[in-house]
């Protein structure tokens, strides 16, 4: 059988008055569609377990949320769930911004998601795994270029480098927001290559 959680209790209690219908709502439709799961507080949120992480949900000051940890993999015909990637920052979980019950989708819906989390966690189906997008080429500015070839020890220096370190020179100097500090840190660059240091030289263990 599921377990319930006092601390989840206290999370409600110590919602917003408009969160407290939507969070009392999801948790009985979370219990309803997998009898099974039980409750913790992960990441300072309300999270439901079953075999593995399941799903959670959270209250803020003007909107609450509600994610699947496997969300991806659920079947979703009517488009109900969201990516969290694909939601510009507006809100965390897979519902977007939840204001009121009624932003929630029916509850027929959300307990088909819940059954199928559970049987995802009953066969044992992993989350695909997030791949990691390879960075850009690295782009030398001309200007940074033109500087070390006026400076034979530091374009020695920069030219052994890794691509890492060259990247985490060129970075910082591309960062700079002004042409004054964009200078300033090509000098410093040059004033460290010139002495074989990589960028983040003081952290490095000697």
């Amino acid at each position: 059988m599921g377990k319930k959680d006092k601390r989840v209790d206290a999370y409600v209690a110590k919602a917003q008055p408009f969160a407290k219908p939507i969070l009392k709502h999801l948790r009985e439709l979370i219990h309803q569609g997998n009898p099974d799961v039980e409750e913790t507080i992960k990441w300072g949120m309300p999270s439901f377990d079953y075999k593995g992480p399941f799903c959670s949900f959270a209250s803020f000051k003007q909107h609450a949320v509600f994610g699947f940890w496997k969300h991806s993999l659920i079947k979703d015909p009517k488009g109900y769930l969201q990516e969290r990637s694909n939601q510009g920052g507006e809100a965390m979980g897979n519902l977007g911004r939840i204001e009121s019950v009624d932003d929630l989708p029916p509850d027929k819906a959300i307990i088909d998601f819940i059954k199928q989390a559970k049987k995802l966690n009953d066969e044992g189906v992993k989350p695909p795994s997030r791949e990691k997008k390879p960075k850009p080429d690295l782009v030398i500015p001309g200007y940074f270029t033109a500087a070390l070839k006026r400076n034979k020890a530091a374009k020695t220096t920069f030219d052994a480098f890794s691509p890492s370190c060259k990247r985490e020179y060129v970075e910082w100097i591309t960062g700079a927001k002004t042409e004054a500090t964009r200078e300033k840190r090509i000098d410093q660059a040059l004033e460290w290559m010139a002495e074989g240091k990589q960028r983040n030289w003081k952290y490095t263990k000697q």
